[in-house]
């Protein structure tokens, strides 16, 4: 099959009950997808999937054929992406686990609507679970990545 991840075309061998998440990590080793639940219920394997967030964990890989798949390691790329820095500098994170799909989601989230109200934070994050942080520094983060995207034109 044949597949491009993070701008890099792909031709791979793979099995028919293969999930995307466990080609993107076991085959393509790019771990930064986590996987949490296999049931999209905790939004750890979100990635962009021809520009739209999916989880990746209840994803065949061959239903991935011919489309780009964007991984958390595919949006920094000379320096971070300003979400990335955002859940940085607003401490939006804390043992990092759903870092990666709080993350994609918020990317997601931003491309469609570049200045979301803190309602619409929450609604486009919702499939994601934090365990750790209590959501109030990822809302910030969020807020913070928009203001910079706009800055930058990103």
């Amino acid at each position: 099959m044949q597949i491009t991840v993070n701008g890099q075309t792909q031709e791979l061998t793979v099995k028919d009950n293969t999930l995307l998440i466990d080609l993107i990590r076991d085959q393509l080793h790019l771990t930064g997808t986590h996987s949490g639940c296999d049931t999209t219920q905790c939004g750890c394997c979100t990635v962009l999937m021809d520009q739209v967030a999916v989880k990746s964990c209840t994803i065949l890989a061959r239903q991935a054929e011919g489309a780009s798949i964007q991984t958390i390691e595919g949006l920094a790329m000379q320096h971070l992406h300003p979400v990335q820095e955002a859940f940085s500098q607003e401490h939006g994170l804390q043992c990092g686990y759903c870092t990666p799909g709080m993350i994609m989601s918020t990317v997601y989230l931003l491309q469609r609507n570049p200045n979301p109200s803190d309602e619409q934070i929450k609604e486009g994050l919702a499939g994601n679970i934090c365990r750790c942080t209590g959501y109030v520094n990822i809302v910030k983060a969020v807020k913070s990545a928009a203001k910079k995207m706009q800055e930058t034109n990103v």
